[in-house]
């Protein structure tokens, strides 16, 4: 199912480097400039039928597997191209050298071999082009809509199990008066939920409530087509408002009948499954239905946020889990006759197990339960409890194709991202920082403005992941986002990575060759066993080992395997013990992400890790054995991220500052250092900066002020730590997100942290005991949201300016007694200035406005 999308999304970023500078000039000094042509003319037409034969493959089997060819292929052209651009950029650099880098015979081999290269690819590729004509595939640009079955309003209530309170808080809503303007005579409630979850069924039993019968005279159940069809909703308003067809109108006649139809007359419209991310279509719907009476109400259901930001919803409801217990009842009732359970109760011993694998999501009760609709068999119900989900016969109704269709909506470009989220483990929650440096490292983000970073484009996929549901926020504030996966959404995202991932535990025996990212969890295996299972593999891009327990393997499979993946971009081996690590880590050219964090007993990094052209991660956090950084740091010249802990007492000025690229810089559990580097301002990209844990800490150097590029800065638990007021600074200009916590000496915050008056989004401060009071320049901070206030007990109040920022939506103090005692509701002194803020925690107790 997924293979086009990816297939896509790769011939894409294939053809992207094809334009490159880097291999034009390939072009011009190996003579292959036809063989590239070729290529490129070859890979346009394929590229082009892909999204098509995403939807016939399906049905054809042939096709599937020229699709499996052809993906080895573009793997291997992918593969190719790095090396050449990897190539390039060396000789660019090293230009007064290169003369002394080849000899004649070496040059002429390398160039025979580059050649020959790209001939045996095109080759390759022409004979599945020549293939592609017997499916009869169409050229398309844009994904294909899928189609789902059009839902209905009728449900009997008797067989709905759970769901009670939340329909009456939904009919409470809907119950309420609107406000008599244009804007609020008609208002939107959204019910947004993952697939399966319930969303429709809440819509149906508030629809058929009694109450809501009477309240709106005029109801209405629509399920809207994939694209919104504006005129096609309005024609079926009108078909079910007046009982009659109007098929044969014109748009104009249509329009004046709905208008008829609906004035003066409270409507309740459902407008089922929504996915349409188009605005001006919503407006043009809600400009006609508009005539009705005020209070007349709008209820969506839809996956994402976004859709119901977008129709202004007045109230979003997001649908949760359901209770284990109506699981349980709900799965019964699929799985038995009416009472037949009782005389079974091993079954049903085995079915709260089987409930529990649903993670509360009653398509997936409903389905397994009508799975084991009448069958007795113990044996069978066993089955079910211990396969994975996605190994079960799928029907229609099933859960996996209600995800699916969540999945097969999403852009091309965000599939292969989704798939690839199979390697963490389940449950597990994701940093999207780290998440967004894995998917950059695999070449999965792609920006069509040149000046636009790729971290940005990454926040955007995966803000627009959770917006559909497929993420879930755990944390977030501002661009720092943390999220996991639900189970079954962790299950699809296995199901259609198929077999680009894999992961290895005790009992993997082999794994397929075509695997290219493989994950180590809970795997203590025998020595001999490591090169059985991957030794012999070619094409692996990602080693992850995210849990403990491959501690004692971890020398072993870098000494015995690494050095055989030519390609390997993404090495993970935290908590992995190693000691040391062999030299020939500097010839892995296309490594991109290392992380090596929380690893005790490495002393020392090869200098060699420093000729990695391509790296742009390194973690080395928590790796408190560390005596120094390579000083030779600076000649990572891709480096956009550096994580690190180390026992000297002053970074290397030299290493570090010569990082032109680097985004994010974290100096984490420095136990000796007593200041940072000087040049800190060469890092004129750097937008992210952490230090913490670093006790022996006392001055920032003051060439953090000339950051201009910084926009998150983070200190935390630095004993000693003394934050100099430099007047003569006007601040960091771009800062959106200041945390500050664990600074004993603290007093108040100095002025060059004040940054933009436009900037600051988001404020933390804790655990400072002598911190004093809130800053007179926060009145600036017109773009202020969410503000914190933890373990100052010395702070007694809060300017009288914060009446003035009106866009702080979150205010939270906890641990200042004199404070919280102020801010109480209505009797507090403070009280009027933060009354506007609509949500306000004051340690337990929380506060809606």
């Amino acid at each position: 199912m997924a293979a086009a999308s990816f297939l896509f999304n790769i011939a894409n970023s294939i053809l992207g480097k094809l334009g490159s500078h880097a291999l034009q000039e390939f072009d011009l000094i190996w003579g292959v400039k036809n063989e590239l042509k070729k290529l490129k003319k070859t890979l346009v037409t394929i590229r082009d039928v892909l999204l098509d034969a995403e939807d016939q493959q399906s049905k054809n089997h042939e096709l599937t597997n020229w699709l499996k060819e052809l993906k080895d292929v573009l793997y291997d052209a992918d593969d190719f191209l790095d090396e050449i651009q990897t190539h390039v950029q060396q000789s660019q650099r090293l230009k007064p050298k290169v003369c002394f880098l080849f000899s004649p015979f070496r040059f002429l081999l390398f160039r025979y071999r580059m050649g020959y290269k790209v001939k045996e690819i095109r080759e390759r590729l022409d004979s599945i082009a020549a293939d592609k004509a017997k499916f009869h595939l169409s050229e398309r640009t844009i994904a294909l809509e899928m189609k789902r079955d059009l839902t209905y309003s009728f449900i009997l209530p008797s067989d709905v199990v759970g769901r009670r309170n939340e329909s009456e808080e939904v009919i409470e809503v809907l119950m309420q008066k609107g406000v008599v303007d244009d804007q609020r005579c008609l208002s939107v409630v959204s019910i947004v939920g993952i697939g399966g979850v319930g969303k429709t069924t809440l819509a149906k039993l508030v629809y058929r409530d009694e109450r809501i019968v009477k309240n709106f005279p005029v109801r209405i159940w629509l399920c809207a087509s994939q694209d919104f069809d504006v005129a096609k909703l309005c024609r079926n308003i009108v078909n079910l408002a007046i009982g009659a067809s109007c098929d044969n109108l014109n748009v104009e006649q249509v329009h004046a009948l709905l208008q008829d139809a609906l004035m003066g007359k409270r409507l309740l419209l459902i407008i089922d499954d929504v996915w349409s991310r188009d605005r001006s279509k919503w407006l043009e719907l809600r400009s006609l239905l508009m005539v009705g009476e005020c209070g007349s109400k709008v209820v969506v259901t839809t996956r994402s946020d976004y859709i119901a930001s977008m129709m202004e919803s007045v109230v979003t409801y997001n649908l949760k889990e359901l209770p284990h217990e109506d699981c349980l009842s709900l799965f019964l009732k699929w799985a038995f006759r009416n009472g037949q359970e009782r005389h079974f109760p091993n079954l049903t011993k085995i079915g709260e197990d089987i409930v529990k694998k649903c993670k509360g999501v009653p398509l997936a009760v409903k389905t397994l339960g009508s799975m084991l609709y009448v069958t007795t068999d113990k044996r069978e119900w066993l089955k079910v409890r211990d396969d994975e989900i996605w190994q079960l016969n799928q029907e229609g109704d099933d859960i996996l194709p209600a995800l699916r269709l969540s999945y097969n909506q999403l852009p091309y470009y965000l599939k292969q991202c989704f798939a690839y989220c199979s390697i963490f483990p389940k449950g597990q929650e994701i940093a999207s920082s780290m998440l967004i440096q894995l998917w950059s490292a695999q070449g999965l983000i792609h920006s069509s403005n040149e000046s636009q970073e790729l971290e940005d484009v990454g926040v955007h996929y995966v803000k627009e992941l959770c917006s559909r549901s497929l993420f879930e926020e755990v944390e977030a504030y501002d661009s720092f986002i943390s999220i996991k996966m639900h189970d079954l959404v962790h299950d699809l995202a296995v199901l259609v990575a198929q077999t680009d991932c894999c992961v290895i535990k005790n009992n993997t025996d082999s794994i397929t060759e075509k695997v290219r990212h493989v994950t180590l969890f809970s795997y203590s295996p025998s020595e001999e066993s490591i090169p059985g299972i991957l030794c012999k593999q070619k094409r692996i891009r990602t080693i992850f080992a995210p849990s403990e327990g491959f501690e004692r393997y971890a020398a072993l499979l870098v000494g015995q395997c690494i050095s055989r993946f030519k390609y390997l971009r993404v090495l993970d081996l935290r908590h992995s013990s190693l000691e040391t690590l062999p030299d020939s880590i500097g010839n892995m050219k296309h490594l991109r992400y290392i992380d090596f964090s929380g690893n005790n007993n490495i002393q020392m990094l090869p200098s060699n890790i420093c000729k990695l052209p391509n790296l742009q991660t390194l973690r080395i956090v928590l790796c408190t054995k560390l005596q120094k950084l390579p000083r030779e740091l600076g000649n990572l010249v891709s480096l956009r991220h550096l994580y690190l802990t180390t026992k000297e007492q002053n970074l290397p000025e030299k290493g570090l500052g010569s990082l032109a690229l680097l985004q994010s810089l974290s100096i984490f559990g420095c136990e000796n250092l007593v200041s940072l580097f000087e040049g800190i301002q060469k890092l004129t990209k750097l937008r992210t900066l952490v230090i913490g844990d670093c006790p022996r800490l006392t001055a920032l150097r003051r060439g953090i002020v000339h950051l201009s590029a910084l926009e998150n800065f983070m200190i935390v638990n630095c004993e000693e730590l003394m934050l100099s007021d430099w007047q003569d600074f006007e601040g960091l200009k771009r800062i959106r997100s200041l945390v500050i916590g664990g600074l004993p000496h603290l007093v108040s915050l100095p002025e060059w942290l004040k940054g933009d008056s436009n900037s600051l989004k988001f404020i933390r401060i804790s655990t400072c005991p002598s911190f004093i009071a809130m800053p007179d320049w926060l009145e600036n901070s017109t773009s202020l949201e969410e503000l914190e206030i933890t373990g100052c007990p010395k702070v007694s109040s809060l300017p009288d300016s914060m009446s003035c920022l009106t866009t702080l939506r979150m205010l939270k103090i906890q641990k200042c007694p004199e404070l919280t005692r102020r801010c109480e509701k209505d009797a507090g002194e403070d009280w009027t200035k933060i009354a506007h803020i609509q949500e306000i925690h004051l340690n337990d107790i929380t506060i809606y406005n």
